[in-house]
């Protein structure tokens, strides 16, 4: 990324069904991010749960989006991965984003369609351990909630949104 992204507006998006277990990682972790930080103006935060087209509104106001879910691939549970919308649509990630096919390709397509896509979209995602009904998370994602708040926070600042942890 280029330091020229400065003051920029930027999105936090949470995915994820909080009735599912594991699939609600976005969304927990959307949660924990609002009560533990303090964020400047040009972040703005959204709980998307499984709106779909739904969030283009939030999105198509954004200059950079971090994307918080989980992601449908092969691997260990509790796995983070991250990747950009330019390296799913190469066919170089065989996935779909999630198991809930909120379709945020699709819906960065209408956003772009409409000339009001992000510049840089990231997602930052975990493999799910258990996707059967609870609000919980597993104990194998559970700390996850950290590595990628530590993630996220690093990315941040690397684009001078350094956020700070509330008194």
């Amino acid at each position: 990324m280029t330091e020229n992204i400065k003051r920029k507006t930027v999105g936090i998006l949470g995915i994820g069904n909080y009735l599912v277990r594991d699939e609600g990682f976005g969304v927990h972790f959307i949660e924990r991010l609002t009560k533990q930080y303090d964020l400047p103006d040009n972040i703005e935060v959204l709980d998307g749960g499984t709106a779909g087209i739904m969030l283009s509104p939030f999105i198509e106001q954004l200059d950079i989006l971090y994307v918080i879910d989980t992601v449908a691939i092969d691997g260990e549970p509790g796995t983070i991965h991250r990747f950009t919308d330019k390296d799913v649509r190469s066919g170089n990630i065989a996935t779909r984003l999630s198991p809930h096919q909120v379709g945020l390709l699709e819906i960065l397509d209408i956003c772009r369609l409409r000339d009001k896509a992000p510049q840089y979209v990231e997602m930052i995602t975990v493999i799910p351990e258990d996707l059967t009904s609870g609000i919980e998370l597993t104990k194998c994602l559970e700390p996850k909630l950290d590595e990628v708040m530590q993630i996220l926070l690093a990315e941040l600042k690397k684009i001078d949104c350094d956020i700070r942890p509330k008194e």
